[in-house]
């Protein structure tokens, strides 16, 4: 379910759902994948020269004794978590660019966001520049609780993850996503997009993650494909995997 609440400047959407994850490796992502299509679409922002796919980029934020990494992997059960988002590998004008805030409490998951303009970049990526935030983004909640986390934890740019997602959508039910997310890549950087050469890291080489996204119920063919092919749901975390490739934490 998307909502959305507004300040004087901009609009902030805000969802509310279940994510669950699932790791296939290459035979059975052809599997699953083909039964899928059978009841779905790819949705309309794919692009033909990816193979109906796009590219995902975020820099997660997280401070020097990896304080978000080490909630994950402890399972606590109410966190959260800041990051930019874009659709592309390379600076563009057009490229939509957000700054998200997602929270988890137990199995639901909040994210809200908002976009930004491309020449706020270098403020989200200097901690000694975020108090400006206030000045650039007055009344937004989700600007203030950065900074109140910012403040408390000390959170800077700490990894930059990057990978092709495949998506589908319903048009029976539009609270029903599916996508297929592979070539995952991490690096350390402090930059959405860093101007010198990222030392990249595979993070999950040889698999992709199925991540299925709905509000209330699981459709009852896809928990058909859930059984035929034995899925296994997994507690994964691409930021967890990034910072382990990057040895910016250990999984101890």
């Amino acid at each position: 379910m998307i909502t959305s609440s507004s300040s004087t400047l901009l609009r902030t959407e805000d969802f509310v759902r279940y994510e669950f994850k699932f790791p296939l490796d290459l035979r059975k992502r052809e599997e699953v994948e083909s039964e899928v299509a059978k009841f779905m679409s790819f949705d309309g922002h794919v692009h033909s020269e990816l193979s109906n796919a796009y590219y995902v980029r975020s820099l997660y934020y997280d401070n020097d004794v990896a304080t978000n990494y080490y909630e994950k992997i402890d399972g606590v059960k109410i966190r959260r978590k800041f990051r930019l988002r874009t659709y592309g590998k390379k600076f563009e004008p057009s490229l939509p660019v957000y700054f998200e805030e997602k929270n988890r409490n137990g199995d639901r998951v909040h994210k809200h966001r908002i976009t930004i303009d491309p020449s706020h970049l270098p403020i989200l990526c200097s901690p000694e520049r975020y108090s400006d935030l206030h000045k650039i983004f007055p009344g937004v909640d989700l600007v203030d609780r950065f900074l109140y986390d910012s403040f408390r934890r000390s959170l800077k740019p700490r990894l930059l993850v990057d990978y092709v997602r495949r998506p589908y959508v319903s048009a029976y039910d539009m609270n029903f996503r599916v996508t297929f997310d592979s070539v995952l890549m991490s690096a350390k950087e402090d930059a959405l997009f860093p101007a010198g050469w990222e030392n990249w890291k595979q993070s999950f080489a040889g698999f992709t993650i199925l991540e299925i996204k709905f509000y209330r119920r699981i459709p009852i063919w896809f928990h058909r494909i859930i059984q035929a092919h034995d899925l296994r749901r997994v507690s994964f975390s691409k930021f967890c995997k990034g910072m382990e490739a990057t040895d910016q934490a250990v999984d101890l």
